[in-house]
């Protein structure tokens, strides 16, 4: 039997997504899909995702009858959408900006790595039970290594933004994995004294720590002594956006990680850097890459199908 139309309200297309007023009622949203959905990224906003374009492919390839798609889920209301995909016999989710820290207290069992970090970005969920995990650090792991052909251990790295979500993960993964020097630059040190002092407690760490301002002189002298270059700040999605970084410091040994990606093309750091012969990368590697480690959280003993996820990503960034 064919299943019954989309009614308007419910339609769905790649570029758009649903409404958490549709997730609460998702039996009449599940009757009208040709494919079930049993994954789902979520954020407020979430229209811009492309985390469909890279599952939706990985699923096909692993012959799975399922979908991923977006659902834009407001503030205050995360412990709530995780029920109801429980309830709606959805397999894992995704987390993005601003949730993580609230999806860390809405999960029944905690990753430790997930609870290290301070924010969790997976759900996974097993025989009813919501499992939390983070997948921005081993995520930024692989990424480097891919990007660089280096291992964080080796590196001497900078982290401009390291206040924020995103740079607070890099921060922690970089010394749990044991680089040799991290230094974290803010516009106000001061708001660093807490991850410093937790970072100076991570046990058997052998890591320098240093932090410095985002004063361009100031910058100028540290790039002397760094290997790779991390930006963790939103700057660098608008084309008008400040440089962060001196960028005629830049030099052809610097790894250069933007950790922002714009479907424009590149952002003005990752120009600088091709333009001073640095190798680079961009915020689409970490997606790539977190998404392979979720997509095994959610179906243990598969191997995420890299090359079909990151052939999704290159088709939607066109």
């Amino acid at each position: 039997m064919a299943r019954p139309k989309c009614p308007p309200h419910l339609l769905f297309s790649v570029a758009s997504f649903f409404s958490y007023d549709q997730l609460q009622h998702w039996a009449d949203v599940a009757s009208a899909l040709d494919v079930p959905a049993r994954l789902a990224v979520i954020g407020d906003p979430i229209g811009h995702s492309k985390s469909p374009q890279m599952h939706n492919p990985a699923l096909r390839a692993c012959g799975m009858d399922a979908q991923y798609v977006r659902i834009q889920v407001p503030v205050g209301h995360v412990k709530e959408a995780f029920g109801l995909f429980v309830k709606n016999g959805f397999v894992g989710v995704n987390i993005t900006i601003p949730h993580k820290f609230e999806a860390l207290d809405a999960v029944d069992v905690v990753d430790p790595l997930a609870r290290r970090l301070g924010a969790v970005n997976t759900l996974a969920i097993r025989d009813g039970k919501m499992h939390g995990f983070n997948t921005d650090g081993p995520g930024f792991l692989s990424s480097v290594k891919e990007a660089f052909n280096a291992d964080v251990k080796d590196l001497r790295i900078l982290i401009l933004g390291a206040g924020g979500g995103a740079g607070r993960a890099v921060a922690v993964q970089s010394v749990l994995a044991g680089c040799r020097h991290l230094l974290l630059a803010t516009r106000t040190e001061s708001k660093l004294v807490p991850l410093m002092q937790e970072l100076a407690t991570i046990p058997d760490s052998t890591t320098q720590l240093s932090v410095c301002t985002l004063d361009h002189d100031d910058l100028a002298r540290q790039l002397q002594n760094v290997d790779l270059i991390v930006n963790a700040t939103s700057l660098g999605m608008k084309a008008e956006d400040e440089l962060l970084l001196p960028t005629s410091c830049l030099e052809a040994r610097h790894f250069v990680y933007d950790m922002v990606y714009r479907a424009s093309g590149p952002t003005e750091l990752i120009q600088a850097a091709t333009a001073a012969g640095a190798r680079h990368a961009d915020g689409m590697s970490l997606l790539l890459h977190q998404g392979a480690i979720s997509f095994e959280h959610w179906f243990p003993g598969v191997t995420a199908p890299l090359e079909a996820m990151r052939a999704g990503l290159a088709a939607a960034s066109v």
